[in-house]
């Protein structure tokens, strides 16, 4: 692509929140689509609010019937796209009528799986393009309209693409459920399936490009009248009223099936939308009484804490109590022993275990220079005298109370 036209894309897409991610996905599908072009343009929302948005326009080749069809489209990109999924509509010219389905709404919304499903991080504007034109060749979203015509007893062709010059036209189909047009008094038959005819080219003002290359049929291709044998000995090459009223009957009942198919197409799409959407309330409300359920044993969990702490708080409140009532301790009579051997015995093992630590803090006495060392050995002796006179009477202290070792 040119930069001058990137350029342009660029500043189309100014106030948009992710204009990388928008530029590289609008460059693709104008870069594969030619028939495409982009422009900015206001948006009118149901609500009546108004905004600018990058809408890309034209038309997109779709295979029916082993022919290509070009069916004239719209796609306006959220100014937060591709986090959100772009809005699709089919544009038909003077001379098609939109096909209602469960595809495409009366105003010619498009609605696809694509679109309800689409992800920001995997969908893209050049993937829809492309589920359009197979679902389009599928069900397509126009058919064409029609014209009156009263005094020929077969529909003139100046609505269809005539390729070649030739006389002879393609069986197109006619229109399917558009109100208020008048059928031709020829029947056309249920065989040829809803798809539009060209649209206007330049000259007619609709900016859409030309049907390409449809088959030339052979001559007597169109079908048949229904109830109409050409056979008949009879028939004198002029319209009777037989002829006329066969041809209104027929017209009428293809009228009212096409009518009551695009009903139950119409009320099958909607049906399809509130099971959707009674779906989604389903699977809502399951997640709701989850969450309630939890919160409602979390809840009873809490009020079990709840009384274990009161609990422990009055707990502490009367050792507090108790503590604040109580006399003094003293850290001798702390510790009582049941019979007076057991006093020798600890009160030895008391003594024994401060001479321990008294010989111990001598030794770093001499060692950082605070005693000499003859002072350190006079003391040293005594208290080794003393020490082995405090293991001596624990021995046998533990020998009268007949304690192990």
């Amino acid at each position: 692509m040119p930069a001058v036209e990137e350029t342009q894309i660029i500043k189309y897409l100014s106030k948009y929140k992710y204009i990388g991610a928008t530029k590289k996905d609008v460059v693709s599908v104008v870069t594969s689509y030619r028939s495409l072009t982009y422009d900015l343009q206001w948006f009118v929302f149901n609500d009546g609010s108004s905004k600018e948005l990058f809408t890309i326009q034209g038309t997109i080749p779709v295979v029916y019937k082993n022919n290509t069809y070009y069916i004239p489209i719209c796609i306006w990109l959220m100014d937060t796209h591709p986090q959100n999924a772009p809005m699709c509509f089919v544009k038909p010219t003077p001379t098609m009528q939109i096909k209602v389905s469960m595809y495409v709404d009366h105003n010619g919304k498009v609605y696809l799986p694509y679109l309800h499903d689409w992800q920001p991080s995997s969908s893209d504007l050049l993937s829809l393009i492309q589920v359009m034109i197979v679902t389009f060749g599928d069900h397509p979203p126009v058919y064409s309209k029609p014209k009156e015509q009263i005094a020929a007893p077969y529909p003139t062709n100046s609505y269809m693409p005539q390729p070649g010059g030739s006389n002879s036209f393609l069986p197109y189909p006619t229109a399917g459920g558009a109100g208020g047009s008048n059928f031709p008094p020829y029947p056309t038959g249920s065989s040829f399936g809803p798809y539009p005819p060209t649209p206007a080219g330049p000259a007619g003002g609709s900016g859409y490009q030309p049907y390409m290359n449809f088959p030339q049929p052979t001559a007597g291709g169109y079908p048949p009248a229904a109830g109409y044998n050409s056979s008949n000995p009879s028939s004198t090459g002029t319209i009777t009223e037989e002829h006329i009223k066969a041809s209104l009957i027929s017209a009428v009942e293809d009228k009212l099936r096409r009518r009551i198919q695009e009903k139950v197409n119409q009320y099958h799409a909607e049906i399809e939308t509130l099971n959707r959407t009674k779906q989604e309330l389903v699977e809502g409300s399951s997640k709701i009484d989850a969450i309630i359920s939890r919160l409602e044993r979390e809840q009873v969990d809490l009020q079990k804490n709840i009384s274990v702490l009161k609990d422990k708080e009055q707990e502490l409140e009367k050792s507090l109590e108790t503590l604040e009532s109580a006399e003094a301790i003293n850290p001798d009579e702390a510790v009582t022993t049941t019979a007076p051997l057991y006093r020798q015995l600890l009160n030895a093992y008391a003594d024994e275990a401060a001479t321990e630590d008294a010989i111990y803090y001598l030794g770093e006495g001499l060692r950082g220079g605070v005693i000499d060392l003859e002072t350190f050995l006079k003391h040293v002796r005594q208290l080794s005298r003393k020490q082995f006179i405090l293991r001596a009477t624990m021995q046998k202290c533990r020998q009268k109370a007949g304690l192990a070792g």
